[in-house]
This record gives structure tokens, C-alpha cells and sequence, in this order.
């Protein structure tokens, strides 16, 4: 019945609808009906589904702070699996998300060469990114599964949130790029992005990083 409704549903980019007392039968139904290619972001949480539609604009910036986490890693050695906007989620927690962006990290060499990931067994990603307006409902669901570190971007300002003792907390500091100003870094380089265009801020952000890492 959920499925047959959401053929009809329209949601206008920048937007989100949000349902309640939806089963986990239903949300995976939903998942299946809706397939993995498309523009909507899903977000699951004991009963509440929501559903949004990204605007253009998210979606650059979004492509834009996984380039230069990309490009941080590999100027670092750090070893990564990316898993982008892959669907999280664990039946027994009735928890489910999909970020903008995501990282194995720490974790990484445990989901090489994964194909499905199943959080009652493989770990939650090391790293997520989440642009613009951050929900209550994806919130809940990322502090349930236990994400260790979640990067909050919105209107050119980024937040770093820790997981710890099952709260988030607000970090001036990366567990990841603990030695570098990624509150400062990440948003004037996104900003760059947008007014001179994605090629023109990524060679910008490798030069940074050749003056100012020491390897």
C-alpha cells in the first residue's frame, strides 16, 4: 500500500515529506520500490521514514568534500573504502540512513571488496557526510548505529560531530585529520568550488596541501 502511494508522490527538490508508523517491512519495500538509482535520500527510524529530494546545489557540495577527503587521504597514505550514499541500516535497531557521503576508514580493510553491507555483522562507516539541514530523524538513526564521525555541511559553515558514550558531540577537531583545520579548510574550498568551478578549487586545494602538510 506504501509502495503504490510513493509512485505518486512528488517531492520538489529542496524538499522532504515524512511519514510515521511506518514497519520495517514497509521501509524495505520502499527501498526495493524506489531502487538504488535515484536522487532521493531515505532516513528510517523507529517508525518515521523521511524522504528528500536534494537541490542542485547539494549535490555539487556534496561531490565536492568527498574530492577533497579523497584528496586528503591519498596526500596522507590513509587507506580507504569510499562507500557514498549507500543505504545503512539494521532490522534490530529499526534504524536506517543514507548519507550524502561515506568513508571506511579505520575500518576499511574489513569491507574491501564488500558488495552488501549487513551492520548487525560489518561496521558502521567511519565517516559521514550529510549537506544541508541535518533531520532529527537522520540524526537518531546515525546515533544508533554508531557512526564515529559526522560531518554536518550547511550555507558554507561545516560541523563536526563525535560519537561518544551514545550522544554526538560537537568537535572543533577530526578524529580523522586531527592535525588540520578542516573546520576552515573544507568550507573555503567548497566556497572556491562554487564561484570559480570544481576543477579550478581542487588543483587550489592540492597546492594548499603541498604548503602547508609535511610529509
Amino acid at each position: 500500500m506504501v509502495t503504490l502511494q510513493l509512485r505518486q508522490l512528488s517531492v520538489p527538490p529542496g524538499h522532504r515529506v515524512i511519514f510515521h508508523d511506518v514497519s520495517w517491512q514497509e521501509f524495505e519495500a520502499i527501498l526495493e520500490e524506489l531502487g538504488a538509482h535515484r536522487a532521493a535520500r531515505l532516513a528510517y527510524s523507529q517508525g518515521t521514514l523521511e524522504i528528500r529530494m536534494p537541490l542542485p546545489k547539494h549535490e555539487k557540495a556534496k561531490v565536492v568534500i568527498g574530492d577533497l577527503v579523497k584528496i586528503l587521504l591519498d596526500a596522507l597514505e590513509i587507506d580507504c573504502e569510499p562507500f557514498g550514499s549507500t543505504t545503512f541500516k539494521r532490522e534490530d535497531m529499526a534504524q536506517g540512513v543514507e548519507p550524502d557521503d561515506s568513508f571506511y576508514i579505520q575500518n576499511y580493510s574489513l569491507m574491501v571488496g564488500k558488495e552488501r553491507i549487513d551492520l548487525a555483522v560489518d561496521p558502521p562507516p567511519d565517516l559521514a557526510i550529510e549537506v544541508d539541514v541535518t533531520s532529527k530523524t537522520q540524526l537518531d538513526a546515525y546515533k544508533q548505529l554508531g557512526v564515529p564521525e559526522l560531518w554536518r555541511y550547511d550555507n558554507g559553515n561545516l560541523q563536526i560531530d563525535i560519537y561518544q558514550n551514545g550522544e554526538y558531540a560537537k568537535s572543533d577537531v577530526s578524529p580523522t585529520f586531527p592535525k588540520l583545520p578542516i573546520l576552515e579548510i573544507i568550507p573555503r574550498f567548497v566556497e572556491q568550488s562554487r564561484v570559480e568551478g570544481r576543477s579550478s578549487a581542487l588543483k587550489a586545494f592540492k597546492k594548499w596541501i603541498q604548503d602547508n602538510i609535511s610529509f
